[in-house]
């Protein structure tokens, strides 16, 4: 019975993904934890500790669909971890000869944290591609809309001009930097763990660090220096990787929402008869992609928490901190994947209005560039004089509803000095944008580069 709504049959299809719930499915997880019997059995075998035959007796009994489950759940409710029942079943599945070489010289906690790995491997599979997918919607659209003039606003009024290609690349910049942080994160994470009862491997004798070294190359894992069973960094960086990467998916989310409201309308979602409708008012587009964006990029971050305060590890096996690890990973990585699949819907599928975007540019009669009028009449009038100037004429527009050009050819001091088609293209919104256009080359050249 699913509990969490990311788990549940309906409720499922608004959080996570189905194939980021087969990486993390239980099954998946057990058979990933036989995964790594399997491998230690062979990894042995090529060392001579254990049979041959038994290796093999081993890899071919490690099948998930082989676990009698119900039977699983009681010994793990017993003795509070699932390994100790399910190296009995693997044993048993083996046979006798075979069965009695399964687990050698690990404990439960080596099985666990390396198969925690191996789906943490699988997880990340699925999220660096649809990161790229997302960086590559963002990079086509800053491209496209290099020019397209529309209204910077701050404090969600009008500010300067900018470009939605410039917003674009706003977005774009940071998930550039999260698939950095995620190929700097992969060496660090994807290692084996095998240390037997307190990471000494004791148990193997002078053989300890030969185990170690080919079970990592069986697993395609790195080595680590030491085992790292009390020592869990690695992972909460993952998880905070995800945290990080929810932020700017949910500053793109909340822009998009933003510019969705009825009276801005100059960027939609993709629409499909019923999406994001309202059962009584059938008008409505509602932002649902964005909005479940945000609910699951808050999701992650109220996770990462968790699992930061479950790093200390007391002495040599944790009292606590282990067992909370999986309640916030797991989590995570399905609702950081959810996110990431609802904001490359939007990217890939987003309707751009150019047209609304310059009627709305042009909503205040040129008020938006009052900043660059007063830096053009600077030079003649003194950067003092100017601001005055152009303060009072803005004051004319707002007051009396005329275009701020209007106003400034009321001015004495303006139109002692510029004709009207000079006023006219110091107005022109398209002529105060600064950098923009540059700063989004940098970016696409960046996200070439990378």
């Amino acid at each position: 019975m699913a509990v969490n709504p990311a788990d549940g049959a309906v409720f499922g299809a608004l959080y996570g993904t189905d194939a980021m719930r087969a990486v993390l499915d239980e099954r998946a997880i057990l058979q990933r934890m036989l995964d790594v019997e399997a491998a230690l059995a062979r990894a042995q075998a090529r060392l001579g500790i254990v049979p041959q035959a038994a290796a093999e007796a081993i890899t071919a009994a490690a099948r998930a669909e082989r676990l009698d489950l119900p039977a699983l759940a009681v010994a793990t409710r017993n003795t509070g971890y699932p390994v100790v029942g399910l190296v009995k079943q693997l044993s048993a599945a083996a046979g006798p000869e075979a069965g009695r070489w399964t687990h050698w010289g690990a404990t439960t906690q080596d099985i666990v944290d390396s198969a925690t790995v191996l789906v943490l491997r699988d997880a990340l599979g699925l999220l660096g591609p649809e990161l790229d997918r997302l960086c590559a919607a963002l990079a086509a659209r800053a491209e496209e809309h290099r020019d397209t003039v529309m209204a910077g606003r701050t404090h969600l009024q009008h500010a300067l001009p900018v470009t939605f290609g410039y917003k674009c690349a706003v977005w774009l910049a940071p998930l550039l930097a999260m698939r950095e942080r995620l190929a700097q994160l992969r060496p660090r994470v994807l290692r084996v763990q095998f240390g037997g009862a307190v990471g000494t491997l004791a148990s193997l004798g002078g053989q300890g660090l030969d185990v170690l070294r080919e079970l990592a190359q069986e697993l395609s894992l790195g080595e680590p220096s030491i085992p790292w069973h009390v020592v869990h960094d690695a992972l909460a960086e993952a998880v905070c990787w995800c945290g990080l990467l929810c932020g700017p998916l949910a500053k793109f989310a909340t822009d998009i929402m933003l510019l969705m409201q009825t009276e801005v309308a100059e960027v939609a979602e993709p629409h499909a008869p019923g999406r994001g409708g309202s059962s009584t008012m059938p008008q409505k587009r509602n932002p649902i992609a964005c909005e479940y964006v945000l609910a699951q990029a808050r999701g992650v971050q109220a996770l990462v928490p968790q699992m930061l305060a479950a790093l200390p590890h007391d002495q040599e096996r944790g009292t606590g901190p282990w067992q909370a690890e999986p309640l916030a990973l797991f989590q995570s990585l399905l609702l950081t994947h959810g996110a990431l699949s609802q904001a490359v819907l939007v990217a890939e599928g987003m309707t751009v209005d150019a047209a609304r975007m310059r009627r709305n540019l042009d909503s205040t009669g040129g008020l938006i560039v009052a900043e660059a009028v007063m830096m053009g009449l600077a030079p003649l009038l003194g950067r003092e004089e100017a601001h005055h100037i152009v303060h009072h004429a803005c004051d004319v527009a707002l007051a009396e509803g005329v275009p701020l050009a209007e106003a400034l050819g009321r001015e004495e001091m303006v139109a002692a000095r510029l004709d009207a088609a000079e006023i006219g293209r110091l107005t022109d919104p398209a002529g105060y944008l600064g950098s923009a256009a540059a700063f989004v080359d940098r970016v696409l050249a960046d996200f070439r580069g990378r």
